[in-house]
């Protein structure tokens, strides 16, 4: 089926905005954009429900032109380092908008408080330059279920709020995000929480839970303090780093029932003798190093008195 007219017009202001960059010839007026060879996917009834660009050698903002497509359900814009300034606001009408990602960016500033009230579950701008904080616009959007902001050059604390309904994603890698993680992200069915290479402080025990779904914690390189001795991870978590921070007590034995794929506590000051047992045998001596005292398996025997 040939596509909206009203959507090709704004495909073709989105070329424009872009500054009608070469990847973009097959784009081309009085030509059905679901047959596009590039960046578009169409429903049945051909409108436009992905926007998906990638590695465009651009210096240009955002394309506002992406907000006059009403039934556009995914936007990915990845691997643009010279593309800059905010999220448009025009972004706001986007009520069916499931899944945005901009990558490779160039994204700074704030997370605004605004976006506290979202009914959001996932953002995806990572390793971004893009100026500005993100707009008020986006709270307007609830159908968001992938927020992904990692690998940016952005700020600040990081508001509470922002995730709301089931199997929800927060990724913050890469910023500088300073202050302490909310604590009402240890609400709720969170699959996935990213918030490593910032200079996050304080304790993040209340994220772990036995009976929570969630499946990766990465809180690796940051400044965060807890003692770890008691604490009982979730029973699905398959991903588990916590090395690069300032973590003290023993290496919690509930790790035994864990089967983590991936598993890292180096770089903190644990200390006392690694459990042993069922899942434990799976990390090698790696996971462990440079803290202040651990010993046993697969470290060095402990002394008297570990």
């Amino acid at each position: 089926m040939d596509c909206d007219s009203s959507d090709r017009a704004a495909l073709l202001k989105i070329k424009e905005q872009l500054g009608n960059p070469p990847e973009l010839s097959s784009w081309l007026p009085a030509t059905n954009c679901c047959s596009w060879d590039s960046g578009i996917i169409c429903s049945e009834t051909g409108r436009v429900y992905l926007v998906a660009l990638f590695s465009l050698n651009v210096s240009v903002p955002i394309p506002s032109a992406l907000g006059d497509l009403p039934l556009l359900q995914t936007i990915q814009l990845d691997n643009m380092p010279t593309m800059y300034g905010p999220i448009p606001s025009s972004f706001a009408k986007l009520s069916h908008l499931e899944l945005l990602d901009i990558t490779e960016t160039s994204i700074s500033g704030p997370i605004p408080d605004f976006l506290v009230k979202t009914n959001l579950s996932a953002l995806s701008i990572t390793n971004s330059k893009l100026t500005g904080p993100i707009p008020q616009s986006l709270s307007r959007l609830p159908n968001l279920r992938v927020i992904d902001l990692s690998s940016n050059m952005l700020t600040g604390s990081i508001p509470p709020g922002l995730l709301h309904g089931s199997s929800r994603f927060l990724m913050l890698s890469n910023n500088q995000f300073t202050g302490e993680i909310p604590e009402d992200y240890g609400n709720g069915d969170i699959d996935t929480i990213d918030l490593s290479h910032n200079q996050l402080t304080g304790n993040p025990s209340f994220l772990f839970d036995i009976a929570k779904p969630t499946a990766k914690i990465d809180l690796s390189w940051n400044r965060l303090e807890f003692d770890m001795t008691k604490v009982r991870f979730p029973h699905h978590l398959n991903y588990l780093d916590l090395s690069h921070n300032n973590i003290k007590g023993r290496v919690a034995k509930s790790l035994k029932d864990i089967n983590l794929r991936f598993f890292n506590v180096s770089y903190n000051a644990l200390c006392g003798e690694i459990p042993t047992g069922r899942y434990m045998v799976y990390h090698g001596a790696d996971c462990y190093t440079h803290n202040k005292c651990l010993c046993g398996s697969p470290l060095p025997p402990c002394k008297n008195g570990q």
